[in-house]
């Protein structure tokens, strides 16, 4: 009886490790298909940053860098699924807005690199696919450029070598 006991008890235990590593450091059902490693994507729209790790927004507010589980009341229709993510895919460290001027400037309001899709569905209007078009992205005003994802230290200018055609 002790050792049916003990195996019932370790298989919970390790029943519970597994659904709480899953859930940490997730990729949000938003997030870009194919960038499950990557920690910080860049919002060209809102100026913000988001940490995958963390599962918070990273934006300033009066000079001072916020970590927040919700963007600003400014931004609270923001579409999170039709916007465009740039993902940081080399970078490394806490603080990727140390180089929010210069991403500011490569990925300006309104950026789009190459088209999308989101790994979850968009709740209640399902995910139709590839984001690419004004229609299906009301928020956004650019048609596809190149993601970034080819770009030295995941962010690039547009025209650089990395740059898909």
């Amino acid at each position: 009886m002790f050792a049916i006991g003990m195996v019932l008890f370790i298989a919970s235990a390790v029943q519970a490790q597994v659904s709480i590593n899953v859930k940490i450091g997730a990729p949000p059902p938003w997030g870009p298909v194919g960038f499950n490693e990557a920690r910080y994507y860049y919002l060209p729209d809102v100026e913000a940053y988001y940490d995958v790790r963390s599962s918070m927004f990273i934006y300033n507010s009066g000079g001072t860098w916020i970590h927040k589980a919700h963007l600003p009341g400014r931004f609270k229709n923001y579409d999170l699924y039709g916007g465009y993510k740039v993902v940081m895919t080399d970078y490394r460290g806490d603080a990727p807005y140390t180089h929010f001027k210069e991403h500011q400037k490569q990925y300006a309001r309104g950026y789009h690199g190459e088209a999308q899709r989101t790994i979850g569905e968009r709740p209640g209007r399902g995910n139709p696919g590839i984001k690419n078009s004004r229609e299906g992205n009301p928020g956004n005003k650019e048609v596809g450029r190149g993601n970034g994802k080819n770009m030295k230290k995941g962010h690039g200018k547009r025209g650089e070598k990395g740059r898909k055609n």
